[in-house]
């Protein structure tokens, strides 16, 4: 009695080790099996994988308003024509690239450069940036950052003596955005002069750049003739009051452009091809 079960015990043993031996012999062949297929199935999964994660990230945003990781923004996607504008923050700045760039739909359609402030300041950057923009085929146009304590006259002066406005030129733009000391009437009366100044010059009528909250404080209600350029960050859409006469929309100051170095500030235009062909100097 005692030998048999001595013998079964060790056929016990046996069989255990055969088993053993079979499990490692099917997982090293499953292992191989896995490695010799990875090439062919690693496409498919990182596909999948990424398709998955992009819905997480999506899952509840606002499909008006999605990002597009190629600029590293969101963008709202009812509008057909966008633009950027620079200044010497931005540096040198291959235009080729900005040109070129594109994802989907959205690419660069137009530039508004910074030319000059005040009465002694001009851009160090504006002539190559202009020169750039017009070899590459980039509609552009100027801007002045508007100083109030300023004579609005003689801005207005500086401004074109250091800026030809060409026929197919965006209109020249006035950047209102800090009172810089005075009352918003004064402020408002050297604007008034800026305005006067450059449009019987150029025969164009300027438009004005300014925060919202900037517009609303000191510009809503006195300048129902002029156009807006308004910038608002970070929303899905420009909500203002109804007979409100804005243009140009700058939605980001933090968009990631090819040829550019640092963020720059990312435009919308309001209408369609036709009314932005409409909006070009004449």
């Amino acid at each position: 009695m005692a030998a048999a079960n001595k013998k079964s015990s060790s056929g016990r043993r046996s069989s255990k080790k055969t088993n053993y031996f079979s499990v490692k012999r099917i997982i090293g062949l499953s292992a191989l099996l896995l490695v010799a297929l990875l090439p062919l199935y690693y496409p498919y999964a990182e596909k999948n994988l990424s398709s998955a994660w992009r819905w997480l990230k999506d899952f509840g945003s606002n499909p008006n308003y999605p990002v597009y990781k190629s600029y590293n923004i969101h963008i709202p996607v009812k509008y057909a024509i966008h633009g950027i504008d620079v200044s010497s923050y931005q540096g040198l700045i291959d235009w080729e690239k900005v040109k070129r760039m594109h994802q989907d739909n959205v690419h660069i359609g137009f530039v508004y450069l910074k030319a000059t402030e005040g009465v002694l300041i001009t851009d160090p950057y504006f002539m190559r940036n202009r020169r750039s923009c017009q070899r590459v085929g980039l509609i552009n146009g100027a801007y002045h950052f508007f100083r109030p304590h300023i004579n609005g006259k003689l801005q207005a002066r500086f401004f074109l003596a250091n800026v030809a406005i060409q026929k197919g030129d965006l209109p020249p733009v006035v950047d209102v955005e800090e009172l810089d000391g005075v009352t918003p009437e004064k402020m408002r009366r050297e604007l008034d002069d800026f305005l006067k100044e450059v449009g019987l010059k150029t025969k164009t009528k300027p438009i004005i750049y300014s925060s919202l909250k900037f517009y609303y404080d000191n510009l809503a209600g006195y300048y129902n003739d002029n156009h807006f350029w308004l910038s608002n960050f970070d929303h899905a859409d420009l909500s203002v009051p109804a007979g409100t006469r804005w243009d140009l929309w700058q939605h980001s100051n933090h968009a990631r452009v090819n040829g550019i170095l640092h963020g720059a500030d990312f435009d919308v235009f309001k209408g369609d091809s036709l009314a932005f062909r409409q909006l070009l100097v004449k």
